[in-house]
């Protein structure tokens, strides 16, 4: 430790060259961390699905729905406990960039399937008495200053009202429901689904999926496979998978999130090698004659490479601190359009371990020549 400020004094010979370099990999693990964030956070949320719970949808596509009858023969399958269902209203409040996640349930079936989300009973009550209620997470009414007893204008993007031919849906907020365990669940928004299916134009009598709490999570294959015999050649073919197998398949409609982060990841870090591993190399070429006086001052082979090696591993390990903190600071940015809201700790262990392979992978080279520096050809050079 006491040969730190040494090193660190070397590696700062060239500030302007440093100055770059240390900014290339700033930069570098400012991305990663904000892309490997992001990732890590929607893996969190997928892992933390319901393991007794099956989501039923159509089999040609979730934007396909399925009638609304099909509800009772679910509920006689054998391994079924509670069933409900949701359907995709896709509605935004005031401007389009203000999209939000409202679904038509109903209100006695959709909480009790649910048992994570804590809602007073009160509420829940005045949910299924108000025609035109709805209930909506403490962090979506936190966000735009929601209370119980307002009235909320929203603008469906797919759903046209019988009556008027328009798509502007008015609701009274009766209740706000929280999920502990999982804040980001508390983005949503619920209805009654009678007050939908009378009042839309179009697809009546027809639910987008339905939600099936199982009695024994052992039992999920069995039970997905004989809800789907039930409706085999039928009409309305279903496809049943499992909370976390739904998830993963909606985010990958979006795309291979995961496969995508690799892949820009792959290229700014191999980039970032061959960038990093010449600084340092012209730095250690320019340190020869320093080199060969601690040699014969009495330093031996070992410590030298050792210490070129520290000014590798401070340059990567520095600026791989600035470019994570930075990360972290702008993370709660990005609660309003993701829902995240902290960097995985995860994360943050991940990219202090890539500094030090970086470390080691442009360092190494540079140090073992230093080793096999020999004093009297590096002092006459």
């Amino acid at each position: 430790m006491k040969y730190i400020p040494l090193m660190w004094a070397m590696l700062w010979r060239k500030k302007l060259r440093t100055s770059l370099s240390l900014l290339s990999i700033v930069i570098a693990f400012l991305l990663f961390g904000m892309l490997q964030g992001i990732n890590a956070a929607f893996q969190q949320t997928i892992e933390r699905s319901n393991v007794n719970r099956l989501i039923v949808t159509n089999r040609i596509s979730l934007t396909e729905s399925l009638p609304l009858a099909d509800l009772t023969q679910i509920e006689s399958i054998p391994g079924v406990e509670r069933v409900s269902h949701e359907s995709w209203f896709g509605p935004y409040y005031q401007d389009p960039k203000n999209p939000l996640a409202a679904f038509p349930v109903e209100a006695e079936r959709a909480f009790a399937v649910r048992p994570e989300f804590q809602v007073p009973p009160e509420q829940l009550k005045a949910l299924e008495k108000t025609r035109t209620g709805a209930i909506v997470g403490k962090t979506l009414a936190d966000k735009y200053g929601w209370k119980v007893g307002d009235r909320l204008p929203l603008h469906s993007t797919i759903w046209v009202k019988a009556s008027d031919g328009t798509s502007d849906w008015d609701f009274d907020i009766v209740g706000i429901y929280q999920d502990p365990g999982n804040r980001q669940r508390e983005e949503a928004l619920y209805f009654n689904y009678k007050y939908f299916d009378e009042a839309r134009s179009f697809g009546k009598g027809t639910v987008g999926w339905y939600v099936v709490q199982l009695k024994d999570p052992r039992q999920s294959a069995e039970v997905a496979a004989a809800i789907d015999k039930r409706f085999a050649n039928s009409p309305d073919e279903t496809k049943t998978q499992t909370e976390k197998e739904f998830q993963q398949s909606f985010l990958k409609q979006i795309g291979d999130i995961s496969l995508i982060v690799t892949y820009i990841l792959f290229a700014v870090f191999f980039a970032l090698l061959f960038a990093v591993g010449s600084t340092v190399m012209q730095g250690v070429r320019e340190q020869v004659p320093q080199l060969a006086v601690m040699k014969t001052l009495g330093f031996s082979d070992t410590r030298v490479l050792v210490l070129v090696l520290l000014q590798s591993l401070l340059l990567c390990v520095f600026a791989a601190v600035l470019g994570i903190g930075i990360a972290d600071l702008l993370f709660p940015a990005l609660r309003d359009t993701l829902g995240v809201v902290e960097m995985p700790p995860k994360v943050i262990a991940e990219g202090l371990l890539m500094a030090i392979l970086l470390a080691a992978a442009t360092g190494l080279v540079p140090a073992w020549r230093a080793k096999r520096l020999v004093i009297v050809e590096a002092l006459r050079s």
